[in-house]
């Protein structure tokens, strides 16, 4: 910063300062004070205001020049809000107020990414764990009896697992993934039973599909919510019996499997949650990633469960 700057910058200040000394030297005119004390008090002010600006601009070129080295010594710029100097008026103050908001801002906002990213990272870690049990049971199932039902139900659970992280990822940009249009319920029950036949026969799980009626959605995030459910169901609960109806406004799928402990009826869509009838191995975001479509798409997520008995998942459309 240059003096002529720091002087551009207090134009005001000057040219009030100008019209006082104007003002001053009309009133001087009018009470008919001597000329000498009027050259002596014009010159006195002029020489203050020459220092005034001089020391002014000194101070405020240090503190450029200290926030400058801070910014270079800084390795996460956005910091700057958090160690810049103490502020001394009441200008600077509302100024460093304002900073410590944006950098706060900042930092939450880039808390916030980091979090998601290792969330991101962990699980494609496991899903790349997960993913080895379909491929390795195939080349197994190559190298033996080459079973062709077995082979197309560890196919289908590997393209289950790609549709899950696909999903997941279509999460952080929902604007571009999501498309709306008039759907039937029932067309959409059915076929994520008929996405899903090849598990749901191999855990002898018998499903009725009931009710109709029309709603405004994405038909590939419904597809794959009911079809999470449906795999749930093949995972956790084989030998059970689903009922999937559609009423007014709502889709409702109902299994008496084993059923959810009580204690954890309200975590099940935490992000990685397993729980106690969780299998070894499993990523634990099929529900997580099901609450999060539900969200984006204006569904009511309701999990209703006894342990031993049944479970409920009511899916109410806003």
């Amino acid at each position: 910063m240059k003096l002529r700057d720091y002087a551009e910058d207090k134009a005001v200040t000057l040219c009030f300062l100008a019209m006082g000394m104007v003002i001053f030297g009309a009133a001087a005119m009018i009470l008919k004070i001597p000329s000498a004390a009027c050259f002596l008090f014009f010159g006195f002010f002029a020489v203050y205001t020459v220092i005034w600006l001089c020391a002014g601009f000194v101070m405020e070129r240090k503190r450029l020049m200290e926030l400058e080295r801070m910014i270079e010594r800084l390795p996460e710029k956005w910091l700057l809000g958090e160690v810049c100097f103490k502020p001394r008026t009441w200008t600077q103050k509302e100024y460093d107020r304002i900073m410590h908001t944006v950098s706060s801002a900042a930092i939450e906002a880039l808390e916030r990414e980091r979090r998601e990213k290792e969330a991101y990272y962990d699980y494609v870690e496991s899903w790349i764990h997960e993913m080895k049990t379909p491929l390795t049971a195939c080349s197994l199932i190559l190298s033996n009896d080459a079973d062709v039902g077995k082979l197309r139900r560890e196919l289908k659970r590997a393209d289950n697992l790609t549709e899950q992280i696909l999903f997941y990822a279509r999460l952080r940009s929902p604007e571009k993934s999501t498309v709306i249009r008039n759907v039937s319920a029932a067309e959409i029950m059915n076929r994520a039973v008929k996405a899903q036949m090849e598990l749901l026969v191999a855990a002898g799980i018998g499903v009725t599909v009931e009710g109709d009626f029309a709603v405004s959605t994405d038909d590939k995030a419904l597809c794959f919510i009911l079809e999470q459910l449906l795999i749930n169901c093949a995972k956790y609960c084989p030998g059970c019996h689903i009922d999937m109806t559609a009423a007014t406004d709502e889709i409702c799928v109902t299994d008496n499997g084993i059923g959810i402990p009580a204690h954890e009826i309200g975590r099940v869509c935490e992000r990685g949650f397993t729980g106690q009838n969780g299998k070894t191995g499993s990523t634990g975001m099929g529900l997580y990633i099901v609450s999060s479509l539900c969200e984006r798409l204006s569904i009511d997520l309701l999990i209703d469960s006894e342990q031993g008995t049944y479970t409920s998942v009511h899916l109410r459309f806003l």
